[in-house]
């Protein structure tokens, strides 16, 4: 790439934060090497200074990608390319759930998947300093530690918060969250959510995976640059040991593999009869407006009420899931009756009363809805574009039970899906990864905000929205064991992003000689990480007012790195 990248920079998604941004994070301009302050960094936004800066020549990715130097057309590349990495995440995962639901806790599952999950991550670290000469790569590597210290932050914080609002249910007398039970509204104290004493060993692993952080720090600790190498070298080989040990920890100890399992295979339940029901009832499911259609849905329940007692019975429900096909996964069908009963039975009396049949379908179909894009919604098409993405989205879990491997009836056909799948993900984002990366920087030149500060806010939301709409999704079904489960994904994404992602950044720090100057962005990492860690190892209750601990974390990750770097100028 071009001698173009210099100094911090950065890229928008939304320019008016960004301005806001500028003018509260920046305060250096690279015109003259002189400070100045952040509202005149903004004003130079439309300045003749960033005119003839946009003179400069870019130089096209590949040769034949398109480039620009303005604002709007970078604005717009780092869009379409962001979009694209987005995709690439989504064809990651959903391939690496499928070869899950096939091959099942094992060798697969435990070296491999892992390491696809954050395959989109590692790629855009190492396209940030792997080529130009070794002065750009040390400007570009900020992109990287922006997507390292974003992930991580945005996980532990605006990710995690938001799943304790909407996963929040009703706080019993032993403390402990109420399934399904949410009559309390948005008492901090009253309500919040209960997860499982694994997800707290999950969080204990995500605790260690910063040590390969506090290592190639040492010698800043120390305030020395004698042994900086040494300590990045041995950073790097401790962060490709932990990816190691973790991996290896799953495949003899599967049950975090056996919890991913179940976070994907219950969808098919959902979207199965969904689809059932959209073919058998005498309309469709949605109005024109979207909401669901009341009456249809109690046509459906009377013809499914094959005695006229104006209830379902376990054997009648058993007869609707007989008739279904489930696609490539042969589901034992009285464990499917169980899980629809336990959705819609919320009177307990063991059958599935009219009002409780309405509701319940009401609720999978809001569900639905908020799983496919809204040009697919209130059509025919709606509820297959549903049961299609259910391969990508984690809907439901219920017990322990959906951990079993279920049978596959066409094996063969299903591993070349899932292998397509992931080439086609892996080719996307090692092909635009770059490209994403060197937009990145030419919108920067053209409005001088710190690269850092906006890799944190932007490129996390390319390569993370995906996991983490469907674990928002899963946490709404307010039940323990789906709370668990999706802070048991979001732990395992950091410890990732911590270990594998930081070891690609260390190898390039170290074989391109590069220095390492990112105390103030390690102080974050460090921070939500151990605080996080200490909050969530040792209690499984997690009040609503937790949710504002960890949305403060962000906002102040970003003052910190600001007041260190641009005030007290430790970088």
């Amino acid at each position: 790439m071009a001698t173009r990248r210099q100094h911090r920079r950065a890229f928008p998604l939304v320019p008016l934060l960004l301005s806001l941004l500028a003018c509260a994070a920046y305060g250096r301009l690279i015109s003259d090497g002189a400070p100045s302050s952040p509202l005149v960094s903004v004003i130079r936004l439309a300045s003749p200074a960033v005119a003839a800066a946009a003179e400069e020549k870019c130089e096209q990715s590949y040769g034949f990608l398109p480039c620009t130097t303005t604002v709007l057309g970078n604005l717009f590349l780092v869009l379409v390319y962001g979009f694209l990495m987005f995709k690439a995440a989504t064809y990651l995962s959903a391939g690496s759930e499928l070869l899950l639901e096939i091959m099942g806790p094992g060798l697969v599952g435990g070296l491999l998947l892992p390491i696809l999950g954050a395959l989109p991550d590692a790629l855009l670290v190492l396209a940030s300093g792997l080529s130009g000469s070794k002065e750009t790569a040390q400007s570009q590597v900020l992109v990287g530690m922006g997507l390292l210290a974003g992930s991580t932050v945005f996980l532990l914080t605006l990710l995690w918060g938001t799943c304790v609002i909407v996963g929040k249910c009703d706080l019993g007398p032993n403390g402990e969250a109420v399934d399904s039970t949410n009559t309390k509204g948005l008492s901090l104290t009253g309500t919040g959510i209960t997860t499982d004493l694994q997800t707290s060993y999950a969080a204990r692993i995500m605790g260690l995976s910063v040590i390969p952080f506090i290592i190639a720090q040492f010698p800043k600790m120390l305030k020395t640059h004698h042994g900086q190498r040494l300590a990045v070298l041995l950073a790097l080989i401790v962060s490709f040991l932990l990816v190691l040990s973790y991996c290896l920890y799953q495949v003899f100890q599967p049950w975090i593999q056996r919890r991913k399992l179940a976070y994907a295979k219950h969808k098919h339940v959902i979207s199965g009869i969904l689809r059932h029901a959209q073919m058998q009832s005498l309309g469709r499911l949605l109005k024109d407006d979207g909401t669901p259609d009341e009456e249809v849905i109690k046509k459906l329940f009377h013809k499914i009420d094959m005695d006229e007692s104006r209830s379902l019975s376990r054997s009648e429900l058993h007869a609707l899931i007989v008739g279904i096909n489930f696609d490539e996964v042969d589901f034992d069908k009285m464990d499917a009756v169980d899980k629809v009963m336990a959705d819609f039975d919320t009177s307990r009396n063991d059958v599935v009363e009219e009002g409780e049949f309405v509701e319940g379908m009401k609720k999978w179909l809001n569900e639905a809805k908020r799983s496919v894009p809204v040009s697919g919604a209130f059509s025919h098409k709606f509820i297959n574009d549903f049961h299609e993405r259910t391969r990508q989205e984690h809907d439901e879990l219920i017990d322990r039970s959906d951990e079993a491997v279920e049978s596959v009836e066409n094996p063969g056909w299903c591993i070349a899906k899932a292998v397509a799948l992931l080439l086609l993900g892996a080719a996307i984002a090692a092909a635009f990864a770059d490209p994403l990366v060197d937009a990145v920087h030419n919108f920067s030149n053209a409005t001088h905000i710190p690269t850092f500060f906006i890799s944190f806010i932007a490129l996390p939301l390319a390569t993370n929205s995906s996991e983490a709409v469907s674990a928002i999704i899963f946490a709404s079904r307010k039940k323990q064991r789906t709370c668990s489960l999706t802070f048991s994904e979001v732990y395992g994404g950091v410890t990732m992003n911590n270990t594998l992602c930081l070891g690609v950044f260390l190898a390039l720090i170290y074989f391109r000689n590069l220095t390492w100057d990112f105390s103030s962005e390690v102080l974050i990492i460090l921070l939500v990480c151990v605080i996080m860690a200490l909050f969530t190892s040792f209690r499984t209750t997690f009040p609503l007012w937790t949710c504002l601990v960890a949305y403060m974390l962000y906002p102040l990750s970003l003052v910190i790195v600001y007041i260190l770097d641009y005030v007290f100028g430790w970088s």
